[in-house]
Protein backbone atom coordinates (compact mmCIF):
# COMPACT_ATOMS: atom_id res chain seq x y z
CA UNK A 1 0.00 0.00 0.00
CA UNK A 2 1.37 3.36 -0.83
CA UNK A 3 1.54 6.03 2.00
CA UNK A 4 0.05 9.31 1.59
CA UNK A 5 1.47 12.09 3.86
CA UNK A 6 -1.24 14.50 5.65
CA UNK A 7 0.24 17.91 6.26
CA UNK A 8 -0.31 19.31 9.66
CA UNK A 9 -3.43 21.72 8.59
CA UNK A 10 -5.13 18.54 7.51
CA UNK A 11 -4.11 16.31 9.92
CA UNK A 12 -7.61 17.53 11.89
CA UNK A 13 -10.02 15.37 9.70
CA UNK A 14 -7.57 12.13 10.25
CA UNK A 15 -7.72 12.20 13.85
CA UNK A 16 -4.26 13.83 13.37
CA UNK A 17 -2.67 10.81 11.89
CA UNK A 18 0.31 12.15 9.64
CA UNK A 19 0.83 9.25 7.57
CA UNK A 20 -2.44 6.78 6.14
CA UNK A 21 -1.75 3.67 4.32
CA UNK A 22 -4.11 3.25 1.03
CA UNK A 23 -3.98 0.99 -1.76
CA UNK A 24 -4.14 1.66 -5.37
CA UNK A 25 -2.31 1.69 -8.20
CA UNK A 26 -3.36 5.63 -9.42
CA UNK A 27 -3.44 8.83 -7.57
CA UNK A 28 -6.59 9.07 -8.17
CA UNK A 29 -7.29 5.44 -6.61
CA UNK A 30 -5.17 6.36 -3.74
CA UNK A 31 -6.76 9.91 -3.25
CA UNK A 32 -10.48 7.78 -3.66
CA UNK A 33 -9.40 5.46 -1.02
CA UNK A 34 -7.92 8.06 1.18
CA UNK A 35 -11.21 9.81 1.20
CA UNK A 36 -13.55 7.01 1.48
CA UNK A 37 -11.75 6.51 4.52
CA UNK A 38 -11.97 10.05 5.88
CA UNK A 39 -14.72 11.54 4.75
CA UNK A 40 -14.38 14.99 6.21
CA UNK A 41 -10.53 15.01 4.83
CA UNK A 42 -12.34 13.85 1.42
CA UNK A 43 -14.55 16.60 1.10
CA UNK A 44 -11.15 19.22 1.53
CA UNK A 45 -8.85 17.28 -1.44
CA UNK A 46 -11.90 16.39 -3.72
CA UNK A 47 -14.84 18.32 -5.15
CA UNK A 48 -16.91 15.14 -7.48
CA UNK A 49 -14.59 13.08 -7.42
CA UNK A 50 -11.82 15.52 -8.71
CA UNK A 51 -8.65 16.76 -6.81
CA UNK A 52 -9.01 20.26 -6.32
CA UNK A 53 -7.61 23.06 -7.87
CA UNK A 54 -5.23 24.08 -4.61
CA UNK A 55 -4.49 20.86 -3.51
CA UNK A 56 -0.82 19.69 -4.66
CA UNK A 57 -0.05 16.15 -4.95
CA UNK A 58 3.66 14.74 -5.44
CA UNK A 59 3.94 11.02 -6.00
CA UNK A 60 7.67 10.39 -4.54
CA UNK A 61 8.94 13.72 -5.56
CA UNK A 62 6.63 14.15 -8.68
CA UNK A 63 4.10 16.53 -9.12
CA UNK A 64 1.18 15.09 -10.80
CA UNK A 65 0.47 17.96 -12.97
CA UNK A 66 3.73 16.84 -14.65
CA UNK A 67 3.29 13.65 -15.29
CA UNK A 68 -0.45 11.92 -15.93
CA UNK A 69 -2.33 13.94 -13.79
CA UNK A 70 -5.09 11.60 -11.35
CA UNK A 71 -3.72 8.65 -13.86
CA UNK A 72 -0.28 8.83 -12.68
CA UNK A 73 1.00 5.27 -11.31
CA UNK A 74 1.67 4.72 -7.46
CA UNK A 75 3.68 2.21 -6.18
CA UNK A 76 3.09 0.15 -2.98
CA UNK A 77 5.88 1.84 -1.33
CA UNK A 78 5.33 5.14 -2.88
CA UNK A 79 4.75 8.30 -0.82
CA UNK A 80 1.84 10.26 -1.91
CA UNK A 81 1.96 14.00 -0.31
CA UNK A 82 -0.62 16.39 0.31
CA UNK A 83 0.40 20.07 0.11
CA UNK A 84 -2.99 22.75 -0.17
CA UNK A 85 -2.21 25.70 -1.67
CA UNK A 86 -1.54 29.02 0.94
CA UNK A 87 -2.26 31.89 0.04
CA UNK A 88 -1.44 35.50 1.48
CA UNK A 89 -0.74 38.95 1.04
CA UNK A 90 -0.69 41.93 1.99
Amino acid sequence: MATVLIPTALRKFTAEQAEIEVAGTTAGEVLQALAAAHPALGAQILDNGKIRGFVNVFVGDEDIRFLDGEASPVKADDEVTLIPAIAGGF
